[in-house]
């Protein structure tokens, strides 16, 4: 059994749609990021970065005690590792797909989440930081719909590069970006949107957060943090 400490965001969405695809069993622990669990001291303990999502594998293949583990990416790889599922083990083909889940995790992630903020939460819109960053977002769509041009995945076969892409890429409107411009995107968009276990991922979302809204009181949790956050003893 996998515990999961989740909250409805596309970092989240990554891992309920691994535990999906591979069928593994788990269980979710909401961590609502909008009223400050994240800074639980419980929460610490398993996730030092005060981030969402992370795990605790109550059965590692070692058969020590439960392992935890945080960082999309890197449970995405541990998940992969565990199953033998959506990472080839053949060493060109496994970095065939990590470059790409690195790519995410380092470039189309953060720009895409900085965009959002300066583009929908800034106190104060400011051209230059919304322009850079709506920019760059499009910059990296271009990279994608190259890579899509003649291929179907990301990566030889559907993998977790797929997955880790896919919740940050669905929310192209919400970026500023016109698919149109990216023929082969909305393709591999349409093809996984119809896959069950995304499907499943996102009806589960549903059910732990219906309405997700973004208050005062939670711009505060979520933007206004700093080392004094995170410092109080475990």
């Amino acid at each position: 059994m996998i515990d999961l400490y989740y909250w409805t965001t596309p970092n989240g969405h990554k891992i309920t749609i691994a535990l999906e695809e591979m069928a593994l069993p788990y269980r979710i622990h909401p961590v609502n990021i909008s009223s400050g669990e994240q800074f639980a001291a419980n929460f610490l303990r398993i996730s030092p970065n005060n981030r969402i999502p992370a795990i605790i594998d109550n059965m590692p293949d070692d058969g020590g005690a439960p392992l935890a583990v945080f960082e999309s990416g890197a449970i995405l790889e541990y998940l992969a590792d565990k199953t033998g599922k959506l990472l080839p083990t053949e060493r060109r083909a496994r970095f065939e797909v990590l470059q790409w889940l690195y790519w995410q995790m380092a470039g189309l992630g953060p720009m895409a989440g900085q965009n959002h903020h300066f583009t929908h939460y800034a106190p104060e819109r400011i051209p230059y930081a919304t322009d850079r960053y709506v920019n760059e977002t499009n910059r990296l769509y271009g990279v994608l719909d190259r890579r899509l041009r003649e291929r179907n995945f990301i990566a030889s076969d559907y993998s977790i590069a797929d997955i880790a892409c896919y919740p940050w890429v669905r929310l192209h409107a919400r970026q500023g970006q016109d698919l149109l411009q990216f023929p082969a995107i909305s393709r591999w968009l349409d093809a996984l949107a119809d896959r069950p276990a995304i499907r499943r991922a996102y009806e589960i979302a549903e059910t732990v957060n219906s309405a997700p809204t973004v208050t005062d009181g939670a711009k505060q949790h979520l933007f206004s943090q700093t080392a004094s956050t995170v410092s109080g003893k475990l």
